[in-house]
């Protein structure tokens, strides 16, 4: 691997400044015009988590296993894994059709395209951390006891955010050769909602089947930020090695490939 395999590691510190303004900018676009503003951002959080209460815990009367039997606590742990899911999603989700619509950004020489899926993760990551200081601040009013665990969050999401970078490169890269690839997208990512452990806990599945879902990129995720967020235990530290690994990799990959293929792009669109 060459030292320009990493080049998104220069490419991200050299663009830092111009990724932040299009991040901003691209927040505010989505609410611009509405009567909230940016206000939605935790209007909408809240909102849901208070349906997801409602519901789950009042009218299915849920329980997240026999050993976890608390009235809210489905609400939180579903919130807690939606969170993860929706970050995932919305990046990928996004990425097929991320140069299609800048085809302007392709006409310029000097811009550099491999940074649209940054400024897509960034919009993302805001929206996730909106979500989250929600639930923390749900949690707190509930009276949960916060470890010292929770401080890994960080160390745990992060070959999470590469993993999305070398998928979003990717299929940006594709995308523009191959347009369906943004409806088999979407069907993807219903199924891989359903097959992680994120409305159900993991013990609820036959023991054989368990650690098939971990082919699942969401999964382990999901599992380890609610366990150090909300049982309080350490991360499988094993597990989120080889994962960070699979991590790297994928972001590589994806980086080579998003190179490899952008000067076709003004030739196709």
């Amino acid at each position: 691997m060459s030292n320009h395999s990493f080049g998104f590691i220069s490419s991200l510190q050299h663009n830092f400044r111009l990724i932040l303004r299009m991040i901003m900018r691209e927040i505010i676009g989505r609410y611009r015009g509405s009567f909230l503003g940016l206000l939605w951002s935790f209007v909408t959080p809240v909102l849901m988590l208070a349906i997801y209460t409602f519901v789950f815990s009042f009218v299915f009367k849920a329980r997240w296993g026999q050993e976890h039997a608390d009235q809210y606590e489905f609400a939180l742990i579903l919130f807690t894994g939606l969170i993860v899911y929706n970050l995932f999603s919305e990046c990928i989700a996004h990425a097929p059709g991320l140069i299609l619509s800048n085809v302007n950004y392709v006409k310029k020489v000097i811009f550099p395209l491999e940074i649209l899926p940054w400024v897509s993760l960034g919009s993302a990551l805001f929206h996730a951390m909106t979500s989250f200081f929600v639930l923390l601040v749900f949690l707190f009013l509930k009276g949960h006891h916060f470890s010292y665990t929770a401080l890994w969050i960080p160390v745990i999401v992060l070959p999470f955010l590469l993993l999305i970078m070398g998928l979003s490169w990717f299929l940006a890269a594709t995308g523009v050769f191959v347009r369906d690839i943004g409806q088999v997208i979407t069907m993807a990512l219903t199924v891989l909602l359903f097959m992680s452990p994120i409305f159900y806990p993991l013990t609820a599945l036959p023991e054989p089947i368990r650690p098939y879902l971990f082919l699942n990129p969401i999964t382990l995720i999901v599992e380890q930020v609610r366990a150090v967020l909300i049982w309080g235990v350490q991360p499988n530290w094993i597990n989120m090695g080889y994962y960070s690994l699979v991590s790297i990799m994928t972001a590589w990959m994806g980086w080579t490939w998003f190179n490899k293929t952008r000067k076709g792009f003004a030739d196709v669109l």
